[in-house]
This record gives C-alpha cells, structure tokens and sequence, in this order.
C-alpha cells in the first residue's frame, strides 16, 4: 500500500511539473495507452526523489509581532506564510514583511509538528527574511538554484507549507525589474501565472527541486507594464539571495538595507508618481506631504517613475540627511524639505537580530 501511494504522490508531482501526462498519472494500464515518460525509469524516479525533497523542506510559519510594532498597522500582528530549509543546520528563508518586528515565531514543519524559532535577518533591501530554526527539524535542505537559466516554457512548481499548504504547476510569463510602492526596488523579479493567494513565502522550484525564488504578492500585471493584464504572483529571486546570505547570517541585514527611507506609499501613474498612502511620523508626514501629493523632483532630479524616484533617494549620501522635494498639489508646485531617517532603525527589532 504505501508502495502504491508513494508512486501515486510522485505520479502527481510529475504532473504538476508537466513532466508527466495526466493519463499517466491514472495509472499503469492507461500509461501504456498513452506515449509518456515512464515513472518507473530511473530519471524520472530522480526527479520524483528531487521533487518530494524540495515539496518537503517548505515548512509553514506563523508569526507574532512585538507589542506596538508599526508594521502591525498594515500587516496585522499575527501572520502566516511558508518558508523554505535551506541550511543542514535549520536555516530557514522566507519573505521578510512575515517577520518583519516578530519575536515570537514558530514553524510547522508537519501536521501537528511544530518548532519553535528565531529571526537571524529581515533584509530591507532584497526583501528576504531567515529564520533559524531552534530544536532539530530533521529536513534536508534544498539546493538554491539559478533564475538566469530559466526559460519561459521550463515547468515550474509552487509549493507552500502549514496547514492549507499546497502544490501547483506555474510557468514563467515575464522577468523584470520591480518597483514596490514601500520604497522598495529589486532587479529581475519573476512574474508567474496563475496566481496562488497563498504566495507568502511560498516556494518557487524548478524540475530538479532547485529553488529559484520566494512568493512576495498577487499581482495583476504579470506580462508587465503596457500589456494586457494577466493575473499572478511576483517572486523574488533566489539569485538575489546567494549573493548576500553571509552578510545576512553575520549581521541580520545587508548594507543596502541602510539607506534613506520617508514613510511613502506611491504608485506610478501617467508618467508620474502620486503618493496614496502617508506612514504616521514618519519624514514624510512631518514634512506635510500628503495622499493625492504628486512628486515632481527630489534633490533637483525629475521623477518621473518609482524606480528613479527610489534609486536617486538612495544614492543620495548619508541616510539621515535632508531631502528636497518638489510636489503638485491641486496643480501647484511647492518645495519642502523632509528629514530623511534609516528605516532599519525605525523597526522595532526582535529579539534574535
């Protein structure tokens, strides 16, 4: 029997990836009617092997924030989301916000199974967050891939951990830069299709159970900008992190994360930036700007996108500095000043960072 359900479970992974018929996966009297992969082949009982060690190193995790953490405002105090094992010693990397000001956070590692953990690093920057995992999870862990290889018909697999965990197919319907609207920027991000509503965290794996990248959001422009919309989620890349996994290790963050920071939420709209959303005490709200706000210039440049406005608020020297920006309201320019602060001082930190 159980010889019977592991083949099963495999056949189902196979299928998911595309790698298998869906007639094949009936069973071994309509394989035979239909040409396929064979599940018995060594290959594919590799990939099977590869496939359900990576679907078993996503693991749940529910977080609680500190008393009065800001971040609750807009992410509530208690989350939930998956997360992934990529270190033989419990490491665990999941999107940063499910983290964000948490101290108390714990993983699921199987139904009924749970581990208690700490945060090691929320990276403003790049948006990852580890998580070390504090008794033996007794999971292997998963190889980090590369996104830079991937081709739009590769198939792909979206898995997350807890409770409603799941697994699904996806594919790759555009790479591009990102421009998050909480003065966040990050290079090649990975739009998929169709959409998972439970991406937070969640894994992204190639078909040899090779991570390429972890679940941010739902988005509703996945072909990108001038294309028509096309609902799905926004993964950031797993390359991102190789790169910076000692820094986050060693000191719970990364250089890039310190930099200048106002308290916006803007969005791009018409060829301009217009601000929705004001965090209470924040640079910005001290210097009187406001929702409905549009953001002509800053320090002298024009802004005319998200990208630049960040990229030139960033590059700007000193994090706690003077900002000048020039911003329409109800037609007419007006200049203030706003006094910059280095955001990962503002958080309220837990206390494994």
């Amino acid at each position: 029997m159980r010889r019977l359900a592991a083949w099963i479970r495999g056949c189902r992974l196979l299928w998911l990836m595309g790698l298998l018929t869906p007639f094949a996966a009936l069973g071994p009297l309509a394989a035979l009617a239909q040409p396929a992969v064979d599940p018995h082949s060594p290959e594919v009982q590799l990939k099977i092997a590869a496939l359900e060690r990576a679907h078993a190193a996503v693991v749940g995790i529910r977080s609680v924030a500190v008393d009065n953490a800001p971040s609750s405002e807009y992410l509530g105090q208690v989350r939930q989301g998956s997360g992934v094992v990529i270190g033989a010693d419990g490491l665990v990397v999941t999107i940063g916000y499910l983290i964000l000001e948490a101290n108390d956070v714990e993983l699921e590692v199987t139904a009924g199974r749970t581990v208690p953990a700490r945060v090691v690093a929320y990276d403003l920057a790049s948006g990852f967050g580890l998580l070390q995992a504090l008794t033996p999870l007794r999971v292997a862990p998963v190889k980090l891939g590369s996104s830079k290889t991937l081709k739009d018909d590769d198939p792909l697999m979206i898995a997350s951990g807890g409770d409603e965990g799941d697994l699904s197919m996806a594919r790759l319907v555009s790479r591009r830069a990102f421009s998050g609207y909480w003065e966040y920027h990050i290079e090649d991000a990975l739009f998929t299709t169709p959409p998972r509503t439970d991406h937070s965290g969640a894994a992204l794996f190639n078909a040899n159970g090779e991570l390429l990248g972890i679940g941010s959001l739902v988005v509703m422009d996945a072909l990108g900008p001038e294309k028509p919309n096309m609902p799905g989620n926004m993964f950031v890349p797993v390359d991102l992190l190789k790169a910076i996994l000692p820094e986050l290790r060693a000191h719970g963050a990364t250089r890039s994360s310190t930099r200048a920071w106002l308290g916006l939420n803007c969005v791009e709209f018409d060829g301009m930036v217009r601000v929705v959303r004001v965090t209470p005490a924040s640079p910005a709200a001290d210097a009187g700007i406001a929702p409905g706000d549009i953001i002509l210039r800053i320090d002298g440049a024009n802004v005319s996108d998200l990208e630049g406005f960040y990229k030139t608020l960033w590059r700007g020297g000193t994090p706690e500095r003077d900002i000048t920006l020039v911003v329409s309201r109800g037609g007419m320019p007006t200049s203030v000043t706003a006094h910059a602060k280095d955001r990962m001082k503002t958080l309220r930190k837990a206390q494994g960072v």
